[in-house]
């Protein structure tokens, strides 16, 4: 099987080669924004989709026009990369996986790729890049594989490559023979069907105060100015800082469960509509607003979607499986008996049966019913995939995973 993964590094740069770094991101962006634009224009028109092939050649007539000529300064393999980024984007939206691109703005997304005329020299930790030479980068791991593309981006004043590679690997094999359910939460983030919790990070709680005196500062300065400027790129940093320790948590976590467990059940979490904002509108105006806002920067700052992500490409590469279950009734059902009642769940942490009289903690009675909600789905082949409901044949369960069930 063929293993693809990305590797991340930061980039050395001098000041010219930043200095063409931000040119080469902005004709980019141009170029994205200026196809998008066309896309809308056309759809109005009552026209046709522009596919990838067609949209090349506006690309040329906008190298010939003198108006937009200096587009010839920019590589022309990252020009095409965005029409390819604009066409993804779109197939994106009509497969209904993410919302209508929208046009880009400067400072955010800031990045170019290169399919292919790049070298890397990992002896000498520097790679070449057309039209900006060789760049110096921090060699922190080996690059295995054969690299397939580099995208140059842009983050918090620092500028970092990543390089995707492909290789040809065996089909693994776990080691592990467990299975467990894991049960996420904000007051735990995640309560595991072995009895094991784990506790919250909660990057963002810990940098609130900073984090709101810092934009505090910032609403107070002149906008656009350079002193706007400063207040903007400390906030920026700090988000950045927020974002790489949660990150850091997340995969810290789901690399010691996917290690220790060959199935893994976790709840098909819309997370999206539970951190749904309340206010409402004028005429039909919400209800414990501010409480539901907080309600909802728990939520987010977990990052159970991105928990869910690592998972999931974790067990393909070490061959254990992820299964999503329906998160209906699995705080109201019984482990024990099967009994569900709302009743039963008396508080936050506390779970008793009012048919069986069994008593244990909430969370691990989740986690004790996603598991077994997992094993159905193996076994039976439950309408859940990839985060939709849908149906399905029954799922086609190895050796392995048959002996867990």
């Amino acid at each position: 099987m063929k293993r693809r993964q990305a590797y991340k590094f930061e980039v050395i740069a001098n000041g010219s080669q930043q200095r063409d770094a931000r040119r080469f991101a902005g004709a980019c962006r141009f170029v994205f924004n200026k196809a998008l634009a066309l896309q809308e224009q056309n759809y109005k028109d009552g026209g046709k989709f522009i596919h990838y092939e067609e949209m090349a050649k506006h690309l040329i007539a906008w190298k010939k026009d003198p108006q937009t000529g200096w587009l010839k300064q920019a590589p022309s393999q990252a020009l095409q990369q965005a029409l390819k980024n604009l066409e993804t984007a779109y197939q994106r939206f009509f497969d209904k996986i993410a919302d209508h691109p929208t046009f880009r703005r400067r400072g955010q997304h800031d990045s170019f790729r290169f399919p292919q005329g790049f070298r890397l020299d990992q002896t000498n930790s520097r790679i070449f890049l057309p039209k900006l030479g060789w760049l110096r980068y921090r060699n922190s791991r080996e690059v295995v594989g054969t690299p397939k593309n580099v995208t140059m981006r842009h983050s918090c004043g620092k500028w970092f490559i990543s390089i995707q590679t492909e290789r040809d690997v065996e089909p693994p094999v776990h080691e592990a023979t467990t299975a467990v359910g894991i049960d996420l939460g904000v007051a735990r983030f995640a309560t595991l069907s072995v009895g094991q919790s784990i506790a919250p990070l909660n990057s963002l709680k810990q940098h609130q105060q900073r984090l709101a005196r810092y934009q505090r500062s910032m609403a107070r300065k002149q906008k656009f100015s350079k002193n706007w400027g400063k207040a903007k790129a400390k906030v920026q940093k700090l988000h950045s800082t927020i974002a790489d320790v949660r990150r850091d948590f997340l995969h810290k976590t789901s690399t010691a469960i996917s290690k220790n467990h060959a199935l893994v059940c976790i709840e098909d979490l819309k997370v999206a509509n539970m951190s749904r904002s309340a206010k409402g509108s004028k005429e039909q105006p919400g209800r414990n607003v501010k409480a539901k806002s907080g309600l909802n920067r728990s939520i987010l700052d977990q990052g159970w979607s991105e928990f869910r992500r690592q998972l999931e490409y974790k067990q393909a590469w070490l061959g254990g499986r992820v299964v999503a279950v329906p998160p209906q009734h699995t705080s109201q059902r019984c482990a024990c008996c099967g009994h569900i009642d709302a009743a039963n769940r008396l508080s936050q942490a506390r779970f008793a049966c009012v048919s069986c009289r069994y008593e244990a903690n909430a969370d691990f009675n989740a986690a004790c019913n996603i598991l077994a909600a997992g094993h159905a789905v193996l076994a039976c082949g439950e309408p859940v995939q990839s985060g939709r409901s849908v149906k399905q044949e029954p799922a086609e369960a190895t050796a392995q995973e048959l002996a867990l069930v």
